[in-house]
């Protein structure tokens, strides 16, 4: 017992290698700019303090993206939403046949929203967390939870990146990318100046020259993940759902969760375009359901579907039919949220 505990602490302390190495050379290059730039180099004042100041502005904003990555907890599946009723649980941990519990497994998921499967059709049934999946939750086998939305386990900030933190995550990279800019383009005038010998060498020179050197690296290595990750949230989709589309229960669908453009960029990002640029939590839903498009199914099941994620009232009301003269329709829900209230639109496409 004790050595299998101390391995797990020590694989922990490890996982802070590549944080502790990030912010090294974050705080090196903070002591570059300001002093050997800024305070030895830069000869007039109007100058230095215009670069300190701008600089400043992004480095705050890059830290505290960074940080808010680094210390959200990720967020978990609730056990009283999607974990099995206790009848269920002790009869699935009695069964042996992996058939069996999977129908007892199918039979629960009826009554919770979730409609991703396995790539075999099976529900995602986690037996660590002991809870059922929702749609677009999966394992971490470093944190050891399951984490909601999951996009991966980031090394850099040694923390899932999922529901709770993608959005800081996204600012951290911005940032990252802005703030690797700013040095560069500040910076290049005195770099060529002491490569060229145009200024005499001084302890600022070796400073100078690999300020910009790691800035002009990083801006590339960052500007590529940064993009990529723009183009995920155009599409609605994780990195775990760019590489495996989701499984649905009448098959693959790599769009299955895309709402359109504005819609999907407010799901990370929500809808008070003010907190878009701080890394605030702001993002819409609670991470456990997810809008889909529901295609070929009824209008029975179409609303009965609907109302378990509670994008319609169950009052019985009458609603615009699904299901037209035996032509199936795509069917796109769009959920807008405010405070007071909850708007749906319904929009169909004949396929």
């Amino acid at each position: 017992m004790a050595p299998s505990y101390v391995v797990k602490s020590c694989k922990k302390l490890l996982n802070w290698i590549p944080v502790v190495f990030i912010n090294l050379v974050v705080f090196w290059s903070y002591y570059a700019y300001v002093v050997e730039l800024c305070v030895y180099t830069i000869p007039g004042d109007a100058e230095r303090v215009s670069y300190l100041v701008v600089f400043h502005f992004f480095f705050f904003l890059f830290i505290w993206s960074y940080w808010k990555t680094i210390l959200s907890t990720p967020a978990c599946p609730s056990s009283n939403a999607f974990g099995l009723p206790k009848a269920e649980k002790e009869q699935y941990e009695r069964e042996q046949s992996s058939e069996v519990q999977q129908e007892l497994l199918k039979k629960v998921a009826l009554e919770m929203p979730v409609y991703t499967r396995t790539a075999g059709g099976a529900v995602r049934y986690c037996d660590s967390c002991q809870v059922i999946k929702p749609d677009r939750c999966h394992h971490c086998s470093t944190c050891e939870m399951c984490v909601l939305k999951m996009d991966h386990h980031c090394p850099w900030v040694n923390n899932c990146v999922g529901f709770s933190n993608y959005k800081f995550f996204v600012l951290f990279l911005g940032y990252g990318f802005v703030y690797c800019l700013v040095i560069s383009a500040t910076v290049i005038r005195y770099f060529i100046m002491f490569w060229t010998k145009q200024l005499s060498d001084t302890h600022a020179k070796f400073h100078i020259l690999f300020l910009f050197l790691v800035a002009a690296m990083f801006f590339l290595s960052i500007l590529c993940l940064f993009s990529y990750h723009l183009w995920l949230i155009g599409q609605n989709r994780t990195t775990n759902e760019a590489m495996r589309s989701p499984i649905f229960r009448n098959g693959r669908d790599k769009k299955g969760f895309s709402l359109g453009f504005s819609r999907n960029v407010a799901e990370v990002f929500g809808d008070r375009k003010i907190l878009w640029l701080f890394p605030i939590f702001s993002g819409l839903g609670d991470g456990q359901t997810f809008v889909t498009r529901l295609v070929h199914i009824d209008p029975e099941q179409a609303n009965q579907i609907l109302q378990q994620n509670g994008k319609i009232p169950a009052d019985g009301e009458n609603h615009s039919s699904l299901l037209e003269n035996g032509v199936a329709h795509t069917v796109a829900v769009i959920s807008e949220k405010s405070a007071a209230d909850q708007t749906v639109s319904v929009t169909m496409e004949s396929v």
